[in-house]
């Protein structure tokens, strides 16, 4: 398992060299496992959040014991350029990585990049969000050895609806920012606002979330 796996083949290499950095350094750093992967179809689960949620289990991200894990799960069709993307959490995670930052990534990041069918950048600046809020968490220590286990997981899914977004989109730092930045310094603006398809969060214990 690395800190990228691209299913889908949307991320270009230096792209995915860019997220890597920033996960990569997060880890040394913070002991936080930021994972990023991208699949076509969300089968054989019912939905992303699933999908999400076992994969996240599966490779043990964040460590069973700390649960320091941040899982972005992307379905996207490059075919029809339609994606939702999924972000879970271990339960370490949930006091830094909020209900409310999770829909400003969303909003911010997220949905008027792939609207544009930019769907390596919006990643890359979701990752750098999530980590610069991931440098707050208490208690991490860099991870040696992936472990498998159950943990507490929050999951809020960001389905891609029919609202119109205007984006002024700033050219990405060759350097990842993160360990420098204040929320709202470095992405741009939106115009016309994120009108969402969050609606709120769910679950905790049963790892339920949003659909």
């Amino acid at each position: 398992m690395g800190y990228v796996s691209d299913h889908a083949g949307v991320i270009d290499p230096a792209w995915k060299e860019r997220i890597r950095s920033v996960c990569q350094d997060l880890e040394r750093k913070t002991g936080v496992e930021l994972v990023v992967v991208t699949v076509p179809s969300a089968k054989p689960y019912a939905t992303a959040k699933d999908y999400a949620v076992a994969l996240y289990e599966r490779w043990g991200i964040g460590t069973a014991q700390k649960e320091h894990g941040v899982l972005v799960l992307a379905v996207i069709d490059p075919s029809t350029g339609s994606g939702r993307a999924t972000v879970t959490l271990g339960k370490s995670m949930l006091p830094v990585i909020t209900p409310s930052l999770v829909e400003e990534v969303g909003g911010k990041y997220l949905e008027p990049a792939f609207r544009q069918g930019q769907f390596e950048e919006g990643l890359y600046r979701a990752v750098v969000a999530l980590a610069s809020a991931s440098q707050n968490v208490q208690g991490g220590e860099p991870s040696r050895h992936k472990l498998k286990g159950f943990g507490i997981f929050l999951t809020a899914t960001m389905s891609l609806g029919a609202l119109w977004f205007l984006w002024l989109i700033s050219r990405p730092d060759l350097r990842h920012p993160y360990g420098r930045l204040r929320r709202g310094e470095y992405w741009g603006s939106g115009q016309g606002g994120f009108g969402g398809n969050f609606g709120g969060f769910g679950g905790g214990m049963s790892g339920e979330g949003l659909k």
